[in-house]
């Protein structure tokens, strides 16, 4: 997934002066680590295809787009996250939470069938998320589970 745009909703303006209202604006990114690629395992490539099938308004549309194809608002799409939640009766957290979970999972890794684990380094997961430093990652993003190293060093006998 190519990462290269963000966006956000301002108050309209006209020039310098307000106007009543609010419009989505698409436009760059928060820092220059912020634009790259995420590559994307089979269930997420296979969940995009589902949502393609849902709504497809062109190569370029929106992952989520609205229903004209159009960049859907910040607020509708935490709303429509917020319904997904209660629907399904998980806990709500807040977006974001969905970051610091990925990121926490990668780090701490999986337990593969032969004991070892399988994980990525902070740094690898700082380039994911778009930090420029891992220390970010680190105090921000993840929360070790030391649970997982249980039996790591057997058969390091000295």
């Amino acid at each position: 997934m190519h990462l290269n745009r963000g966006v956000k909703e301002i108050s309209k303006r006209d020039g310098v002066t307000a106007e009543k209202g609010r419009e989505v604006k698409v436009g760059k990114l928060k820092s220059a680590t912020s634009k790259r690629d995420v590559p994307l395992n089979d269930t997420a490539i296979e969940m995009i295809l589902d949502l393609r099938k849902e709504f497809y308004f062109g190569e370029d549309s929106p992952l989520i787009p609205d229903e004209k194809g159009n960049f859907t608002r910040p607020v509708n799409f935490r709303k429509r996250y917020y319904r997904i939640l209660k629907a399904t009766a998980i806990e709500t957290k807040g977006l974001h939470s969905l970051r610091h979970t990925f990121a926490t999972n990668l780090v701490n890794g999986i337990k593969q069938s032969d004991g070892s684990i399988k994980s990525l380094t902070p740094r690898q997961v700082a380039d994911l998320l778009g930090h420029t430093t891992s220390e970010i990652t680190e105090m921000y993003y993840v929360k070790r589970d030391l649970t997982k190293l249980n039996g790591v060093t057997d058969g390091f006998e000295i």
